[in-house]
């Protein structure tokens, strides 16, 4: 039984761990060939060496999504390897929170350059090579922050929200022509950052349940939760879903606060 997305060549940015690594992982078991492409060489390596040692295809290429001209080297690396790209995710990202008035420039250039910057970087050198192939699949990470304010967490909720215009403007632009552009938006997701995040309190078991307790489910997700959603819109099961974005966060944006 061959897998959801056989045959398909796939980017995912960020993949080194978390989210993104979970992504490469499910898209290699249903079947496609996969660039890891992560700034971090020694966590992007060994994402890229474990799937090849269970027999998936993927490439590790050492990126920087807030560089163009190392964005368009990985892309180039990837129609090298794999001779076309037929699904992008959009998942390498950085969290800057700051109260609005101490941030300084350099944090909202930071913030910019690598959540909203790099996203554009890599959908505008992909894009050409879908739009002549006449088909794609484009899926940006985005957040809960894209619709919700959290104070004194700024600017990254300005960033989210400004990628899902990205996404909603360029899924109506190239709809005829093939490329499908969406987004899914987690909330807390039980990751490496989340575990560090966790181990700054004095008591972080107390923490990670307190985490738990916001949520109706009683716990936060899973990052192969999202993964596997990645998967449903890259795949030609979504044909019709377009300029659209996919909240996982167990109920909690939607659940009444007293």
């Amino acid at each position: 039984m061959s897998g959801r997305l056989e045959g398909k060549s796939a980017i995912v940015t960020g993949a080194g761990q978390g989210i993104g690594e979970a992504i490469a992982v499910a898209f290699c078991t249903q079947g496609a060939r996969v660039v890891i492409a992560e700034c971090n060489p020694e966590t992007g390596a060994a994402v890229a060496a474990g799937l090849r040692a269970k027999g998936g295809e993927a490439l590790f290429v050492h990126t920087d999504v807030a560089d163009r001209a190392s964005v368009e080297a990985m892309v180039q690396a990837a129609l090298g390897a794999f001779g076309t790209v037929d699904i992008l995710v959009n998942n390498a990202g950085i969290n800057v929170a700051k109260e609005p008035l101490a941030l300084s420039d350099d944090d909202w250039r930071r913030c910019f350059a690598v959540d909203l910057d790099g996203v554009w970087h890599c959908c505008r050198t992909v894009l050409p090579q879908m739009l002549a192939n006449g088909r794609g699949s484009i899926v940006n990470i985005a957040s809960v922050h894209g619709f919700t304010i959290i104070p004194h967490f700024f600017p990254y909720p300005v960033a989210k929200h400004a990628l899902m215009g990205l996404t909603r403007s360029l899924g109506i632009e190239y709809a005829a022509k093939g490329v499908r552009v969406n987004a899914i938006a987690p909330g807390y997701i039980q990751t490496p950052i989340c575990e560090d995040w966790w181990s700054t309190f004095p008591d972080p078991a107390a923490e990670r349940q307190r985490a738990y307790d916001l949520h109706p489910p009683g716990r936060i997700g899973r990052p192969e939760e999202v993964a596997m959603t990645a998967v449903f819109l890259a795949s030609d099961e979504a044909p019709f879903i377009n300029a659209e974005c996919i909240v996982i966060d167990g109920g909690r944006s939607v659940l009444y606060h007293e």
